[in-house]
């Protein structure tokens, strides 16, 4: 069973996300949550989830500073970055950070998902 960390300032988004993976075929991972980028550190470091989706654009700690953070204590961390329209620039910011992948918002389920069973390998 897999472990999926869910970053989003806001909890209906996040809750978009759980509901369009477990729609998917992720109906039995388990689903550790965290509103910015700092509790997302934190909760790395107890949690060590198998794979992080994570929105750019949050208070306290943005999502690159968070994703720096994990993969500097995690260097093998798989982290997805969420992103609005209009942010390429952080995107391509994110994946020399070190993230495997990206989806822009507001996202399709079916892409998603793929991402996760991509980068999950299943």
């Amino acid at each position: 069973m897999a472990k999926i960390m869910l970053v989003d300032d806001a909890a209906f988004m996040r809750m978009m996300v759980k509901n369009s993976l477990t729609k998917g075929g992720f109906a039995d991972c388990e689903y550790v949550e965290a509103q910015d980028g700092a509790e997302a550190v934190r909760k790395y470091d107890e949690e060590n989830p198998d794979l992080v989706i994570m929105d750019i654009t949050m208070p306290n700690m943005d999502g690159l500073q968070a994703l720096k953070k994990i993969r500097e204590a995690h260097p093998d961390a798989k982290v997805v970055m969420c992103t609005a329209m209009g942010q390429e620039s952080m995107v391509v910011d994110a994946i020399k950070s070190g993230a495997k992948d990206f989806v822009v918002k507001p996202f399709n389920a079916e892409r998603i998902t793929q991402t996760v069973k991509t980068i999950l390998g299943m």
